[in-house]
């Protein structure tokens, strides 16, 4: 996976409100691939509400309601980089949860960038088993290394 013509990872962010600077998700983003050991990969973050990831839910997972996170793989090469995919953000909810668990809309956005790079690579908790233990497990990893790092 790893892309020796462009060492740096990518990452690009959109935000539809202000409440979160971007330039944070995305050196955020950036330590999440390189401590899952990706180089030369490009992904797309973009924070939106309830009303448009509901609709997006609705017609990608038949589920009509909002969500915290979706993602969408890619695993195309394009200009030297692997794009990993998009991944796709309630602010809304994302508030919602940080309240009920007692940390910032900032730390809870964090939070679900990793969640959605984890899917992004191919791991599933809903399935249960084996496949959600290899997903939390790794996505706990993670935020402990940038947890440990900041």
């Amino acid at each position: 996976m790893n892309n020796m013509r462009n060492p740096e990872n990518r990452v690009l962010v959109k935000l539809k409100k202000r409440k979160i600077k971007k330039k944070i998700l995305e050196e955020w983003a950036k330590e999440a691939l390189s401590s899952l050991g990706l180089k030369g990969v490009e992904l797309s973050i973009y924070i939106t509400d309830d009303l448009e990831i509901q609709e997006l839910n609705k017609v990608y997972r038949g589920k009509d309601g909002p969500t915290d996170v979706l993602s969408f793989p890619l695993n195309e090469i394009f200009n030297g980089y692997k794009i990993l995919g998009d991944i796709v953000i309630s602010q809304d909810t994302a508030e919602k949860q940080a309240k009920e668990f007692g940390h910032t809309l900032e730390e809870e956005v964090k939070r679900l960038i990793v969640h959605g790079i984890i899917h992004l690579l191919g791991y599933d908790h809903e399935k249960g088993g084996e496949e959600e233990k290899k997903f939390y497990s790794l996505e706990g990893y993670v935020l402990r290394r940038l947890s440990n790092a900041l």
